[in-house]
């Protein structure tokens, strides 16, 4: 087993400095930008683009009925999908550049989009 009284001073100083930059490093790239408008899909094709800057109810058809998407606070959701599961409905408020909530059973989709995307490919 290691022994602590091998470390010295400037050791602690090193490991200090590396954990700052660790958190410095996570918060700046796996953190995106703050979202100016949904693109919502039906169907893999572009529904409709909003605005998050107003209040909004939107109804999207799909293959097995309606979805509703709300837009309130410079955030979205899917508030209701006839999805059996309801993955996309308990995905919550979306509300950084990048996120989105998929509605696949339904083929219902929202992205957010403006500033930075969040890098998902480095979180998988």
């Amino acid at each position: 087993m290691f022994a602590l009284r091998h470390i010295k001073p400037g050791d602690y100083l090193t490991l200090l400095a590396g954990v700052l930059c660790t958190i410095w490093l996570t918060l700046i790239l796996w953190s995106g930008g703050a979202a100016d408008k949904a693109i919502i899909r039906a169907g893999g094709k572009v529904f409709r683009e909003v605005a998050l800057s107003h209040d909004q109810r939107i109804e999207v058809t799909g293959p097995l009925g309606v979805s509703i998407i709300t837009i309130e606070q410079h955030k979205a959701r899917i508030t209701s999908d006839p999805s059996p599961r309801q993955y996309c409905v308990r995905q919550g408020w979306l509300q950084q550049a990048g996120e989105i909530a998929i509605c696949l059973p339904n083929q219902v989709s929202v992205e957010l989009t403006g500033g930075t995307k969040k890098y998902d490919s480095l979180n998988y």
